[in-house]
C-alpha cells in the first residue's frame, strides 16, 4: 500500500514537472531571446546616437577645432556611461521577469531589498559618496576620457570614467584607479587648450633684448611650419626676464597649443632654439667656479706653457 502511494506521489511530481516544462520553458526561451535582442538593440541605438552626435559636432562650422575636440571627448564619455546604465536596467528587468516565471513573488524581495539597501546604505557611505562625486564630475564636465589630468598628485591619460572610479595610465604604463569620492585635487591639463611654459637660461653676459628677439624669431618659424601650425593656437609669448639664477638669467616664454600637443611643441621649440643660439653665438650657461684667495689677493691666475717637443 505504501509503495502504491509512493508511486502515485512521484507520478504526480513528474506530471507537474512535465506541465511546468511545457508551459514555462518556451516562455523562458522567449525571455532569453528578448534579453539578447534588447542588449543588442540598446548597443546599436547608443552607437548610432554617438555617431550622430559626433557627425553633428564635426559639421559645426562656427566652432574651432579645439572646441570640436573637446565636444568629441565629452560625447564619447557620456555615451559610455549611457551604455552601461542601459545594460544595468535591462538586466534588472530580466532578473525580475525570470523570478516571476519561476513562481517567486518579487514583492517581498523588493521590500526586503529596500530594507537591506537602507541598512547597507549606512555602511556604504563611501560607495554612495563615490557615485555622487562621479555624477557631479560628469554633469559639470570636469574631466573626460582622453584628457591628461593630475589627480591627487598622480598624472596620466584618462582611460576610463565611471560613476565610482576614474582610471589613469601614466607615462610608464602604470594604471592608477582612483575613487571619485577620494579626489581632493583635480588638474585637467587638456581642457579646451594647453600651453607649454619655457624657462630659457642664458649667460649673464648676453644681451637680453637680442636673446628675446632670437626666441621670438624661432617661435614665428615654428608657427609657420606646415606640419606644426595646426597644433599651435597662438604665437610664442615672451614674458621677459623672469629671474636671476645661480649661473644664468632666466627668460620665460609660453606657447599655447591644442590639447595634448604642448609637450611635443615644447621639445621641438627647444631643439630649434639651441641651433639658433649656436648660430647667434648666445651662450647656454653651465655652472662656473671661481677660486679666490682673500680680499687682498687677486683670483688665482693660471698660465699654460706649451711643452717643447
Amino acid at each position: 500500500m505504501d509503495k502504491y502511494f509512493a508511486n502515485e506521489y512521484w507520478v504526480g511530481v513528474l506530471d507537474k514537472l512535465v506541465g511546468w516544462t511545457i508551459k514555462e520553458i518556451p516562455v523562458l526561451i522567449v525571455t532569453l531571446i528578448m534579453l539578447f535582442v534588447l542588449l543588442k538593440l540598446e548597443k546599436y541605438l547608443v552607437d548610432q546616437l554617438k555617431k550622430f552626435l559626433l557627425s553633428k559636432n564635426k559639421d559645426e562650422a562656427d566652432e574651432s577645432p579645439t572646441a570640436k575636440l573637446e565636444n568629441e571627448k565629452r560625447i564619447i564619455t557620456l555615451m559610455g556611461i549611457v551604455k552601461r546604465l542601459g545594460k544595468l536596467v535591462i538586466w534588472a528587468i530580466f532578473i525580475m521577469v525570470l523570478l516571476r516565471q519561476l513562481g517567486i513573488d518579487i514583492a517581498p524581495i523588493l521590500a526586503g531589498a529596500g530594507i537591506v539597501g537602507l541598512a547597507v546604505g549606512f555602511g556604504a557611505q563611501e560607495l554612495v559618496r563615490d557615485f555622487i562625486s562621479g555624477f557631479f564630475m560628469l554633469m559639470e564636465d570636469q574631466i573626460r576620457r582622453g584628457d591628461y589630468a593630475m589627480i591627487n598628485g598622480v598624472d596620466g591619460m584618462v582611460e576610463k570614467i565611471e560613476l565610482r572610479t576614474i582610471t589613469l595610465r601614466d607615462m610608464t604604463g602604470t594604471v592608477h584607479i582612483i575613487q571619485n569620492g577620494k579626489i581632493n585635487s583635480l588638474a585637467n591639463m587638456t581642457k579646451e587648450w594647453s600651453a607649454i611654459v619655457l624657462e630659457i637660461g642664458v649667460a649673464y653676459k648676453e644681451d637680453v633684448d637680442k636673446v628675446i628677439k632670437v626666441m621670438r624669431e624661432v617661435g614665428e618659424e615654428l608657427a609657420s611650419d606646415s606640419a606644426l601650425k595646426d597644433q599651435i593656437i597662438e604665437p610664442v609669448e615672451i614674458l621677459g626676464l623672469d629671474k636671476f639664477a645661480e649661473s644664468a638669467i632666466i627668460i620665460k616664454a609660453r606657447i599655447k597649443t591644442v590639447p595634448l600637443s604642448q609637450w611635443a611643441i615644447g621639445r621641438e621649440y627647444r631643439k630649434r632654439l639651441k641651433y639658433a643660439f649656436e648660430e647667434n653665438k648666445i651662450l647656454i650657461p653651465f655652472p662656473h667656479t671661481t677660486v679666490y684667495w682673500g680680499e687682498g689677493i687677486n683670483p688665482l691666475d693660471l698660465n699654460v706653457i706649451k711643452k717643447q717637443a
